[in-house]
């Protein structure tokens, strides 16, 4: 028995020494080597520094656009410039100016339309998936099914029904029916992402709090929209980024002071000449909403993306 006993005082012992050395990151423990793990290293063989310098090639290419836009619209010109890659001598902010007038009251209505409609096709696509991956019922998958062909219907083959459709409530030309619109067609897609999502959340979490005596509208609002921040992020995105790039609907649907951003940077392309440096300007000033959503909500993405894909 004391063979036995001090075995396990020096095994205790062994394993105690061992946490104290990994917290200070002098010995082998798990925090130490997490650390490690997330430590940038740079390649150590040539065939790492040939993708190491592919990915940077890679990069600069597809930021020669973004490069192209920004010097044109800081140029202050009319014309464009003699060679696509110079960068202004005297860069001026008159480009942005000249285009936030004319596009100001267009950015306020496509946030006007984008809000609301990626904010309640959202809840009622959580409320969707919720229903149809935790209560299925009979012909639950083929609703789904059903539901999900509208997410491959293309905008050109509805507009005609859509337009008489608000013509015949008296919405054509407002704000409103196309918001009502975007709803509508972004259900699909957002039952499809919370559906998935849910999925992966166990069911004894809803099993637990029914018997705890919550109704599903209650399970609904209290545990699972706590925990679909994920979720939300992608939907969220999904939703932003076609409703306030749309330019189909936005240009049938509604009248020109109702106009979002993108049919009026369109307009800004004259018949005889074309300011280049504000129409620069304006793609900008449109395109700044949906990549400072990305930077702001993109560590969210992918986690929300893959959720409900394993088990």
């Amino acid at each position: 028995m004391s063979i036995q006993t001090a075995d396990y005082t020096s095994k205790s012992a062994i394993g105690v020494s061992r946490v104290l050395r990994s917290k200070d990151g002098s010995g082998f423990g798990p925090p130490a080597r997490a650390k490690r793990a997330r430590r940038a290293t740079l390649p150590t063989t040539w065939g790492g520094w040939a993708i190491l310098a592919v990915c940077c090639l890679a990069t600069a290419f597809m930021l020669v656009p973004v490069y192209v836009i920004i010097a044109t619209a800081l140029s202050g010109g009319t014309s464009a410039p003699s060679f696509f890659l110079a960068f202004p001598d005297k860069p001026s902010l008159d480009a942005f100016k000249g285009a936030w007038q004319q596009l100001h009251g267009s950015l306020i209505n496509s946030l006007q339309i984008t809000v609301p409609a990626a904010t309640i096709s959202c809840l009622i696509g959580s409320l969707n998936g919720y229903i149809l991956s935790k209560f299925p019922f009979r012909g639950s998958n083929a609703l789904f099914t059903i539901l999900l062909v509208g997410m491959f219907i293309p905008f050109q083959a509805v507009i005609i029904p859509v337009f008489q459709f608000l013509n015949m409530l008296h919405l054509q030309g407002s704000i409103l029916g196309v918001t009502i619109v975007h709803i509508i067609y972004g259900i699909p897609i957002t039952t499809l992402i919370f559906r998935n999502y849910y999925e992966g959340i166990p069911s004894a979490i809803v099993e637990a709090a029914a018997i705890d005596g919550a109704g599903i509208w209650k399970t609904f609002t209290h545990v699972m929209l706590p925990l679909s921040l994920p979720g939300f992020v992608v939907a969220a995105i999904f939703q932003v980024t076609n409703i306030w790039n749309d330019f189909l609907f936005g240009f049938i649907l509604t009248s020109p002071a109702a106009w979002p951003a993108t049919v009026s940077l369109n307009n800004m392309i004259g018949t005889t000449t074309v300011n280049y440096a504000q129409l620069m300007a304006g793609a900008v000033l449109v395109a700044a909403p949906t990549v400072l959503v990305y930077l702001f909500l993109g560590r969210y993405f992918v986690r929300g993306l893959t959720a409900g894909s394993v088990k």
